[in-house]
């Protein structure tokens, strides 16, 4: 047996122990960094769900399924109408009658306010609006009171004055109680330029007001007829509603003029001078006040109502929490 040099021979390597401290140190940076993830998306998963549930909120509360009576305070409920009355316009019978039996049905509600702001319109959407609120004050025992802008005439007067009371500027313009129908008559101007006109009608009174022949004595008759009957519907919806405090002895006051405010006291057509915060004030005891008026439907009103939401239920967590 050959003889062997211990002192030649190198010794196998033996394996180093495992460093358990930096095992343990990337564990740990391993679960900060999975936790500080998932708090991260825990957050944006939160927002997410806040946000679906304002849409569904927005939605219940577009089709008044609920309302959000988060405070005891009773408030003034604000209803605006501003400018031409129209059917499918930005202000319509519908919008605003929605927005009334919200504003009535409210739990907090103390008492109506409507501010009109408006020239007028159609005589329709003016009359259902009328018997709109007079069904609401029938049903719920609130008070509703008309402020005045710049100017309640026409359609805006026969509005206001299914109020229980009226209130404007000195400066406002108030009355234009009158009816009218507008035409033109074009009777000659395509001859003149060459050009023939051809009409089929089946019943003689089919063409009635047709621009284009001349106006037939009838036919402006039944005309002045159409706008006297909605006028004296007018004019028999205003006295329902002021009654006595009208001065009825001014001949003119039917005639489709218009007064300052300060001549529409003495006329008894509106009952004095005050604003949305006098009346809410004054008349109904209240500060608080509430916008419950649904013409906007534009993707600024649409944000606008979905802030106001999340800020409603904003104020209930706080609430109860």
């Amino acid at each position: 047996m050959p003889w062997i040099d211990d002192k030649s021979v190198t010794p196998e390597a033996s394996d180093p122990a495992p460093d358990l401290t930096s095992s343990v140190e990337k564990l740990a940076a391993l679960y900060l960094n999975e936790k500080r993830k998932s708090r991260q998306w825990g957050g944006v998963l939160k927002l997410i769900i806040l946000f679906y549930i304002g849409i569904i909120l927005l939605s219940f509360s577009s089709l008044r399924l609920i309302d959000f009576p988060f405070s005891d305070k009773s408030i003034a409920a604000i209803v605006r109408i501003e400018g031409p009355i129209i059917s499918g316009g930005l202000t319509n019978a519908t919008d605003i009658n929605d927005a009334l039996t919200e504003a009535f049905e409210n739990g907090s509600t103390a008492g109506v306010i409507l501010e009109i702001n408006s020239p007028g319109g159609s005589p329709v959407q003016a009359g259902r609006i009328y018997d709109h609120i007079i069904s609401l004050k029938e049903k719920h025992d609130l008070s509703l009171y008309v402020v005045v802008g710049d100017i309640c005439a026409s359609g805006g007067y026969y509005i206001a004055s299914a109020a229980d009371h009226i209130y404007v500027d000195k400066a406002s313009l108030i009355g234009s109680i009158g009816v009218r129908m507008d035409s033109f008559g074009f009777t000659d101007v395509l001859s003149k330029i060459g050009i023939e006109r051809r009409s089929f009608i089946a019943g003689e009174n089919k063409g009635f007001l047709d621009p284009f022949l001349p106006l037939s004595a009838q036919h402006a008759e039944h005309a002045q007829l159409l706008i006297g009957e909605i006028h004296e519907q007018f004019i028999s919806a205003v006295k329902k509603g002021r009654g006595e405090r009208l001065q009825l002895e001014q001949v003119e006051l039917f005639s489709g003029l218009v007064w300052t405010g300060a001549k529409s006291i003495e006329l008894g057509l509106v009952d004095g001078l005050g604003t949305t915060l006098s009346v809410s004030e004054a008349n109904i005891g209240v500060v608080d006040t509430k916008d419950f008026t649904r013409t906007d439907e534009s993707m600024g009103g649409w944000v606008r109502r979905l802030s106001t939401t999340f800020n409603d239920v904003a104020i209930f967590f706080n609430t109860i929490l």
